[in-house]
């Protein structure tokens, strides 16, 4: 009975990866906001996202997450500890739901070169997965921005952006007789942003996000806002 289990369940992942439309873009609409408390070594960060597999009408996941930030003084570099909160849809006509609860903690790393404006990434997660055993993942993310108007990311200022994200599992076997490989994913992008005050800029772009079983273009559109 157990191994007739298993050939159901395999059959069942299989099919929802099969349904993944590779060809077809996708969408992300993000909120990314920050604020320094005043006189202070600490803040708050974080994200409101909404992913779509088509654009809009095919929820891929909405993802709500938000952390405190330490930043020690005469160092160029922020700590962050938060939570998010994952809610993730299938592709298709299935309203099926699972849910997520992620503990992670932050390492921001800025760096700048003449006009490049880079940024290093380290985070690590703690997951807690619907129907799944503990899970954990590595992140690290290399942000570069380039201003090509101005001299600077100051207000009125176009830019291009890039990143590349790489994701690695913690560990292979997350229970139910299901595993994952070490490698996660990969997500590339390039877009272009506009600074329109020291607290707000804006961008759009594309990502090219790439799985063990599937790869698939995302367009982003998103707001970064200093509160």
């Amino acid at each position: 009975m157990k191994y007739i289990l298993l050939l159901v369940f395999c059959f069942a992942v299989f099919s929802s990866y099969s349904q993944v439309d590779q060809s077809q873009t996708g969408a992300w609409y993000m909120y990314f906001y920050s604020h320094q408390f005043k006189n202070s070594q600490f803040g708050i960060q974080g994200d409101f996202q909404y992913r779509d597999w088509q654009g809009l009408g095919d929820m891929e996941q909405l993802l709500l997450r938000s952390g405190f930030t330490y930043t020690p003084k005469n160092a160029n570099i922020k700590f962050t500890l938060g939570y998010g909160n994952v809610t993730s849809g299938i592709p298709g006509s299935s309203d099926t739901k699972s849910s997520e609860s992620r503990i992670y903690q932050e390492v921001l790393f800025p760096q700048k070169f003449g006009r490049f404006h880079l940024t290093h990434r380290f985070r690590y997660e703690q997951r807690f997965v619907e129907n799944q055993d503990f899970r954990s993942r590595y992140r690290y993310n290399l942000f570069l921005n380039i201003p090509i108007n101005k001299k600077e990311l100051s207000p009125k200022a176009l830019y291009v952006a890039f990143y590349n994200e790489l994701f690695i599992n913690g560990q292979q076997d997350i229970g139910n007789n299901q595993t994952v490989e070490i490698f996660d994913r990969n997500r590339t992008y390039i877009g272009f942003g506009y600074v329109l005050n020291k607290k707000i800029r804006f961008q759009f772009g594309w990502m090219n996000q790439k799985t063990t079983t599937w790869g698939k273009g995302q367009l982003q559109f998103s707001m970064h806002h200093k509160i």
